[in-house]
This record gives C-alpha cells, structure tokens and sequence, in this order.
C-alpha cells in the first residue's frame, strides 16, 4: 500500500515527515508503508 504524494519525493523531504504506524519506507522517491507484522513476528516476550 502506498501513501499519498506527490509525483516524486526526495530523501530530505521524507525524513521531515512525521512517523506513521505502521511504519513507513522510502524507496526510489516513493513512500511505501510497511505492512503489519503477522503471527509470532508481531508478539513481544
């Protein structure tokens, strides 16, 4: 899933935003979200 933006992003803009949950990538000036962890992975000890 991606998050609105604009056509494209620089690093420096992306890392003014804010943090989302859940967390969200930077990739080839795209913002992409993180999908949820899932099973055991997403459990804390």
């Amino acid at each position: 899933m991606t998050v609105a933006k604009p056509s494209s992003i620089t690093l420096e803009e992306f890392l003014k935003l804010p943090e989302t949950k859940p967390a969200s990538e930077y990739i080839d000036g795209e913002i992409i979200q993180k999908p949820m962890p899932k099973t055991r992975h997403s459990r804390t000890h």
